[in-house]
């Protein structure tokens, strides 16, 4: 059998190269933001830049920059 080399991607990879792109953050009510994000921690506490708050699918405010505290986040998407 022949090996492959293929790197396996941990969370840890995908949240450290989705830094300064374009991402959906969904939280556990539901509510989505979209925007830069700008750092996060072990914790998942998120700083995103350039948010926008989406709820059920429509716009509903737009802030420069936006703090997400960890415990309220259900999953972080990459977008286009």
């Amino acid at each position: 059998m022949e090996e492959t080399n293929t790197a396996k991607k941990t969370p840890s990879d995908f949240l450290g190269a989705a830094i300064g792109g374009r991402v959906v953050v969904r939280l556990n009510s539901g509510v989505e933001y979209r925007g830069v994000l700008a750092c996060l921690d072990g914790y998942m506490n998120i700083a995103m830049e350039h948010t926008e708050e989406y709820v059920g699918g429509d716009l509903k405010n737009k802030y420069g920059d936006a703090f997400i505290r960890g415990n309220n986040v259900l999953y972080i998407a990459a977008s286009k």
